[in-house]
């Protein structure tokens, strides 16, 4: 494997791993509730890690390097969602789904169930919790991801001399 072919296996790897890393500190430590779309983009990410971190365990170039495209389609994949989800944000377009709630119902009785949902925040797919520069994360993700795939891919397509 040249090292071109490990630069892209090895962001094949980080890239899925960092945005999630990020997505979760922004829910757990920031604070900032997913919403039905903001959950979508993480699952491609989630199945992303798994043929780039099998493209380093398997010995035979050839399988490894289609290891690393499937992966750099899925992050692919989160992008596009990110897409969709940034311009439901930006009322380019009309959403995909309702609005959701936070709550967690497991093992609760009706009165604690029907407390719980009223007071949970609501967030809305159309509208972005935090933006940074007129971005908001799920812009992030859609560049991040994006171009990500694409530096994957031509690292991959690169040559050594």
């Amino acid at each position: 494997m040249n090292r071109h072919e490990r630069r892209a296996r090895l962001i094949a790897l980080l890239l899925p791993a960092a945005l999630l890393a990020g997505a979760w500190g922004a829910q757990l430590i920031g604070g900032l509730y997913p919403c039905e779309m903001c959950h979508w983009q993480r699952w491609p990410h989630y199945a992303a890690l798994v043929p780039a971190a099998l493209a380093f365990a398997v010995p035979r170039r050839g399988l490894a390097r289609m290891l690393v495209i499937a992966a750099a389609v899925l992050v692919a994949v989160s992008g596009a969602i990110g897409i969709a989800h940034a311009g439901v944000e930006y009322h380019w377009w009309s959403g995909f789904t309702g609005c959701t709630q936070t709550a967690s119902l497991a093992g609760m009785d009706a009165a604690a169930r029907l407390d719980a949902i009223l007071h949970a925040p609501v967030v809305r797919c159309d509208a972005a919790q935090w933006t940074f520069a007129g971005i908001s994360l799920a812009g992030f993700n859609a560049i991040l991801s994006l171009g990500g795939a694409v530096l994957i891919l031509m690292l991959l397509a690169r040559k050594t001399r």
